[in-house]
């Protein structure tokens, strides 16, 4: 166990867990005292990102295409080999698509349902029931700010993280409906300056660091004059996957610096 205990015996997997978010989540829930499997589409960083926080506790990695229901019934059983059960589930994978309800190709909108919004509805259906196995337990489900405030041209990014949104509800009334204590809820950042958020401004497909200027501009948009970090995500992210979250369910979290609000 780590130095701290808010997630002292729990057991998580968390998707797109090489990636900047989630490997951050998976390094403090780690210091927390919980073991974590660490899934991502590109299994070798999985398995580099894992390898990165080995000093920090129980750390796996596993391959896992979160479109693919065989892969999440693979991943999920990995995870459960792995660590011993599983009572967090944090859906953190997910993808940028960009486009105005007439730009946007049907191949992208499918592609970008896919990988935000049906995933999200495999891992939960097919992980429910190891969750119940290991009450009490918590789903916690990445989505953005962007699935409560639409843009013009986020046609897709919107509707998929609205739909995780609207899901993370539905979810959370079945589980307590069920007499089970597995709750379920939502985080919804603000821009992250991540490698995701350099699609934002990638031009033919070219993805290129953020300059001081870029970085500002959004910025300047949230009243605390700054973007949010994957530090900020993860310590949402924290707080819902410990028993201090206990009375929450069906909720959001919004990080967005007071964008919300004006």
């Amino acid at each position: 166990m780590g130095a701290g205990g808010r997630l002292a015996g729990k057991k998580a997997l968390i998707t797109g867990g090489a990636g900047g978010i989630g490997r951050t989540i998976a390094a403090h829930f780690l210091k927390e005292g919980a073991a974590v499997m660490l899934s991502d589409l590109d299994g070798s960083r999985a398995a580099e990102a894992a390898d990165g926080l080995a000093g920090a506790g129980a750390v796996h990695a596993c391959q896992h295409d979160v479109t693919d229901e065989s892969s999440w019934s693979g991943a999920l059983a990995q995870t459960v080999s792995a660590l011993g059960g599983l009572n967090v589930l944090v859906n953190n994978a997910g993808i940028w698509v960009a486009g105005s309800v007439e730009d946007v190709t049907p191949e992208t909108w499918r592609k970008g349902m896919s990988v935000n919004l049906d995933s999200v509805y495999l891992g939960t259906r097919l992980a429910l029931p190891y969750l119940r196995e290991s009450q009490p337990a918590s789903i916690i489900n990445i989505s953005s700010i962007a699935g409560l405030i639409a843009g013009p041209n986020l046609a897709a990014y919107n509707a998929a993280k609205a739909g995780v949104w609207m899901l993370t509800k539905s979810t959370a009334l079945h589980a307590a409906r069920g007499g089970n204590n597995i709750r379920c809820n939502s985080i919804h950042p603000y821009f992250i300056d991540t490698p995701l958020l350099q699609d934002v401004f990638a031009r033919g497909g070219e993805r290129k660091e953020l300059n001081d200027d870029q970085r500002g501009k959004l910025a300047s948009h949230a009243p605390l004059g700054r973007l949010c970090t994957v530090d900020d995500v993860a310590h949402a992210a924290l707080y819902l996957a410990s028993d201090e979250s206990g009375y929450m369910t069906g909720s959001e979290i919004k990080l967005d610096g007071g964008f919300s609000a004006q």
